[in-house]
């Protein structure tokens, strides 16, 4: 039976915590330059109807430590839903490749693709959601302090596909969560529901940025305007013109919180370069470890032990 990593909630609490171990291992041995080729001889298709430089790096160089060769097809190779059905192309490139990520624009079609592609398939993000990287997140907040213990993550910015994510993961792992966005911005109701429903985590929706930092372990922000949401920039940034991650705000958590953002960042819009650049930005950390935590989502479902 193959498996998909389309939603974090594919995964039980077992196997998410398997993930983060199996990346940590996987790290260790890519900084010791050791031999590990588990993908010798196969191929991951990487199919870009959005275009991004960090998950196509990313996962094409992380493949390639691992032994495997990793093909690139851009918006103009694979019109997803548009130049020939989506399960059509699934059917094709999963008898071709051994595994699939796909960066999307419609959650519609990834899970279109995933029932009807012969090999595993793993979402690089579509506008629902962003599953790799939030794993790669709380694996970096995991190396940074120790442990996931009393953890509070306060996300400032619009509840976008990194929210849901978020919400998603708070339904394996026990943590405070906090979305802090303008009114209309908040992220989907029944995603927000089911993550409270799940009983694990503390979720709460806050329209003052202020009060939902204080006591943050993690300060965490996004673009304001989403690929696809270019047009709106500017009303965009007049609502959100109070949801900066500054100096004051990050000053108001009390603590010394950690700063992080999944890039690219627009400097001083929706963060100034004084937080990107200050000691308490793990962001670079955070995006280097999207390589290890994704090769240890691609050989979990290959069924291969880091």
């Amino acid at each position: 039976m193959k498996r998909d990593f389309l939603h974090i909630t594919d995964l039980d609490a077992g196997e998410v915590a398997g993930v983060l171990e199996s990346a940590a291992r996987i790290k260790a041995r890519f900084n010791r330059r050791d031999r590990f080729l588990p993908f010798q001889g196969q191929t991951l298709a990487m199919i870009f109807a959005k275009p991004s430089a960090r998950t196509r790096v990313s996962f094409e160089t992380g493949y390639f430590r691992l032994g495997g060769h990793a093909l690139y097809l851009g918006p103009s190779d694979i019109q997803i839903g548009q130049r020939e059905a989506v399960k059509d192309i699934a059917r094709v490139l999963g008898r071709y490749n051994d595994m699939i990520m796909a960066r999307l624009f419609a959650h519609a079609h990834i899970l279109e693709f995933a029932r009807n592609c012969p090999a595993p398939v793993i979402n690089g993000l579509t506008d629902y959601n962003h599953p790799c990287q939030v794993m790669a997140d709380i694996f970096t907040i995991k190396e940074h302090r120790g442990h996931l213990d009393n953890l509070k993550v306060v996300y400032v910015g619009d509840g976008n596909n990194v929210v849901h994510s978020w919400l998603h993961l708070a339904q394996r792992l026990g943590f405070h969560f906090v979305c802090a966005c303008p009114e209309g911005y908040a992220p989907d109701e029944k995603t927000v529901q089911a993550s409270r429903d799940a009983g694990l985590s503390e979720i709460e929706i806050s329209h003052d940025p202020r009060q939902a930092v204080a006591n943050a372990d993690v300060i965490y922000t996004d673009v304001w305007a989403s690929m696809g949401q270019k047009d709106q920039t500017e009303a965009r940034g007049r609502v959100f013109a109070d949801f900066q991650v500054n100096e004051r705000l990050m000053a108001s958590a009390g603590a010394k919180p950690f700063f992080m953002h999944c890039l690219p960042a627009e400097r001083d819009r929706e963060v100034t370069d004084a937080v990107m650049e200050s000691k308490r930005s793990i962001v670079f950390d955070q995006a280097e470890n999207r390589m290890h935590v994704q090769n240890a989502i691609m050989l979990m479902l290959a069924g291969i032990d880091a």
